[in-house]
């Protein structure tokens, strides 16, 4: 599901795109809430609905809670690290285990990971970290992430 502008917001194509993936509606709205008008939102509650948003709008951050229904939250972002390198990948678990988050870094290259409960005002400091250093252009089709064209979906 995508998200339009809000009263005031930057226009579509001026604003960084972010899909946020997550199988709880409730923190998928909170998180949406906080973060519209600010970024370009795409939700999807699983890494198959996470995949086809992926394939039809280009995304500057993907930020993911770990534990879906189906596939697990860091083997989606190893998987989109390989189709959308130029893609920030941020995670969002329970798991404390610094083996793990270790193991995420390197493998899906994440620019964040964050233990829950995470709140709103965290994730989207997290994501402007990654963001540090964007522009509306992006790095173009070439790194397969963000493109120079932009759908206002």
């Amino acid at each position: 599901m995508a998200r339009g502008p809000s009263k005031g917001a930057p226009a579509p194509s001026s604003r960084p795109a972010v899909l946020l993936v997550d199988d709880e509606p409730m923190l998928l709205d909170a998180l949406s809430r906080h973060l519209e008008g600010v970024f370009r939102l795409h939700t999807a509650a699983d890494a198959v609905k996470a995949d086809a948003i992926l394939a039809a709008h280009p995304v500057d951050v993907i930020v993911c809670d770990h534990v879906l229904p189906g596939e697990q939250g860091l083997d989606f972002l190893e998987r989109s690290k390989a189709a959308y390198p130029a893609a920030k990948r941020i995670l969002v678990t329970g798991y404390s285990n610094p083996d793990f988050i270790a193991r995420g870094i390197e493998t899906a290259g994440l620019s964040a990971c964050l233990l829950k409960p995470a709140r709103a005002s965290e994730i989207a400091g997290a994501v402007r970290a990654a963001l540090v250093g964007w522009s509306p252009s992006g790095p173009g089709p070439a790194g397969k992430g963000r493109s120079s064209s932009t759908s206002s979906s």
